[in-house]
């Protein structure tokens, strides 16, 4: 029952905050924050100054001092200038998402915006940051007339999966604090979250014959000369003293002959079917890497997914993103698989 009026209120509050702040969903393309988006009320100091302009006043009439009333109004007169220089700061400013790069589980996700101010007036103090999210940092931007300016937001990463970007709020107390400006935004802008890489994986699953560097161990792997360097070849068989003695900047690789030729396979059918579907994803990730990282060419398979052998970054990033999309729906933003 307490678990049922919980969930009405919860409900109730995110409908009112909806239509009483008009809260949107993913805005795609560029957005401008026309009036009507942008909210305005004082700060607590511009309480106390409200405050005391009532005191001033009441004290020049029961007095009748000529000075008080002219203190009154011009400070009321400041108050005033501020609240539309506040507004001003913040409105018919342009927002469009920039770039985001890939991170695995557990990283800070980088989302790229861009505020574009194509006004004649600079804009000043300007603070962005993700609201319902474990990283609240804000970060201020000042953006020059006709000018624009780029801002990376950082939010903490769980789930392999598509994550979207969180609320944003941009707010204003410029130039005296005495108003808070405020207004919200949704990009339309998404970041890819790999699998977390297992910590304590275990070695990579080179079938018997092979070796690290990807060549087979039978024939003794005798030398026969020397070739230009092909994508995809380990970097140990690189000829340094032949690249040395040349004025190209073109890479030369040592072959051989009498060694079977190995390949390296990542199959995710291969992993014991016992093991949890994360884990299995995790260890996947991790075989990724470790083959990257000594060059070797690897063969991937996921469910009816191949790729062929090959190493380098779109290989890379094409298996990883198999990995992190693995089990999720086409449209899911989440992840968990």
């Amino acid at each position: 029952m307490a678990t049922s009026v919980a969930i009405f209120f919860r409900r109730f509050r995110q409908r009112f905050a909806r239509r009483l702040l008009k809260l949107r969903d993913a805005e795609p393309g560029e957005v401008v924050l026309n009036q009507r988006r942008v909210f305005i009320l004082p700060t607590r100091a511009g309480l106390v100054f409200g405050v005391m302009l009532v005191v001033l006043f009441i004290a020049s009439v029961n007095y009748n001092l000529g000075l008080g009333f002219i203190l009154t109004f011009l400070l009321a007169g400041c108050a005033v200038i501020d609240m539309h220089l506040t507004h001003r700061n913040l409105a018919q400013l342009h927002l469009s998402p920039g770039r985001t790069a890939p991170v695995f589980a557990g990283e800070e996700a980088q989302f790229e915006l861009h505020l574009h101010n194509r006004r004649a007036h600079d804009r000043y103090a300007i603070l962005l940051g993700f609201i319902d999210t474990d990283n609240a940092i804000e970060h201020a931007i000042d953006v020059a007339a006709h000018a624009a300016s780029n801002v990376t937001l950082s939010a903490s990463t769980h789930e392999r999966g598509w994550m979207p970007a969180p609320r944003i709020r941009l707010q204003t107390r410029f130039p005296l604090g005495l108003m808070r400006a405020w207004s919200y935004w949704k990009p339309d802008l998404r970041a890819l979250v790999y699998p977390h890489p297992e910590d304590d994986a275990p070695p990579l699953p080179l079938m018997q014959g092979e070796r690290e560097d990807g060549r087979g161990a039978a024939g003794h792997d005798d030398f026969a000369g020397i070739r230009p360097y092909q994508a995809g070849d380990s970097p140990r068989l690189l000829a340094w003293r032949q690249i040395a003695r040349t004025e190209s900047s073109a890479l030369i690789a040592k072959q051989f002959e009498g060694g079977a030729s190995s390949e390296l396979s990542l199959d995710f059918a291969r992993l014991p079917r016992t093991m949890d579907v994360e884990l299995r994803l995790s260890r996947m990730t991790r075989w990724v890497l470790m083959a990257e990282a000594r060059g070797l060419p690897y063969a991937f398979r996921l469910d009816n997914l191949h790729f062929p052998p090959a190493v380098g970054p779109a290989h890379q990033a094409a298996c990883l993103q198999a990995l992190a999309l693995h089990g999720l729906h086409a449209g899911d933003d989440g992840a968990g698989a």
